[in-house]
């Protein structure tokens, strides 16, 4: 198996399939295509995306931790912390050729 993720050959068939679950899930695909453009805040994903605010949170850390989504945030003069959430990927293109499987992933940079 091979995987490219921005420019970079993963070898750890873990993180290959981690990757591919974390893409078979709707709500996942969901919030990568919903904070492409600009970040957004969970209650914005939620609101939009109709996905209950506990499972927005729950996919958002699964994102995170797969390196599939950026964190950004500040915290209010009233002391409350507010993140924003950013997709990493622009777009995932994976293949199945001969019993290898291949991912490349197009980095978000806009």
């Amino acid at each position: 198996m091979q995987a490219l993720i921005s420019g970079r050959k993963i070898e750890d068939d873990s993180r290959k399939d981690a990757i591919l679950e974390v893409m078979s899930d709707k709500y996942c695909r969901a919030i990568l295509e919903i904070s492409m453009e600009k970040p957004k805040s969970a209650m914005e994903i939620s609101a939009e995306t109709k996905i209950p605010i506990s499972t927005v949170y729950r996919r958002l850390q699964t994102l995170h931790d797969n390196k599939l989504l950026g964190i950004s945030g500040s915290i209010s003069d009233d002391g409350k912390k507010y993140f924003l959430y950013r997709s990493k990927v622009k777009a995932i293109a994976t293949s199945f050729h001969g019993g290898a499987i291949e991912i490349e992933v197009e980095p978000n940079l806009s």
